[in-house]
């Protein structure tokens, strides 16, 4: 018998921890339904009230880790610039055990989403949401005459993408070679190279 919809309602948090629980001890690959209902404490059956197909329950295990990571503590941004773009980018990097963590669970979610078109697709719009919540700061940057005239924001915002999550997936195989000293050393060189050169101080001897 499905559940009720105030019962339905009041087990959506107990879902969701236990779906965020499989998560963060065995990733994507990880999770089933039979995992998810023995993190409850409730049979298979019932759990498929919720989720009648594995599909929807990755479905929601995403939305899940969507809404975590735009809920997780950030780093105050500065006026504009490249200052708010280093701040953003150093959001992003496994730079902390909740980072890390939560960083594992995105790349083991990878494989399922380039066997799904769906949600290949969600994944893709992922990417161009973060891509456009860079450009403004890019385009500010550039009116600050911190980048070149010439410089393409949208460009800019790719590249510090594929740059960040490069080194994020670099940093989670080799924690010992990438700690966090040397990622944060990695990404100011990054931005110092697209940067201009700044003016020497003429007051200076």
């Amino acid at each position: 018998m499905p559940p009720a919809p105030g019962d339905r309602e009041a087990r959506r948090d107990d879902v969701s921890r236990a779906v965020w629980q499989v998560l963060a001890d065995k990733g994507f690959g990880g999770l089933t339904l039979r995992a998810v209902a023995a993190g409850m404490g409730v049979s298979t059956g019932m759990l498929m009230h919720y989720f009648p197909a594995k599909r929807a329950l990755i479905a929601h295990a995403l939305d899940l880790l969507e809404k975590r990571t735009a809920e997780r503590p950030r780093r105050e941004r500065p006026a504009g610039g490249l200052a708010t773009v280093r701040a953003m980018l150093l959001d992003i990097l496994p730079l902390a055990p909740d980072d890390t963590a939560r960083n594992r669970i995105w790349v083991s979610s990878w494989d399922l989403a380039l066997a799904d078109d769906g949600l290949a697709a969600d994944q893709a719009d992922r990417y161009t949401r973060m891509r456009s919540t860079l450009r403004p700061h890019f385009e500010a940057a550039r009116g600050l005459g911190e980048l070149p005239p010439a410089a393409d924001p949208e460009q800019l915002a790719a590249t510090a993408v594929a740059f960040t999550h490069g080194l994020v997936v670099q940093a989670l195989f080799d924690p010992g070679r990438f700690p966090e000293d040397v990622q944060t050393a990695m990404l100011d060189d990054f931005l110092a190279s697209i940067a201009l050169p700044e003016a020497p101080d003429a007051s200076k001897p």
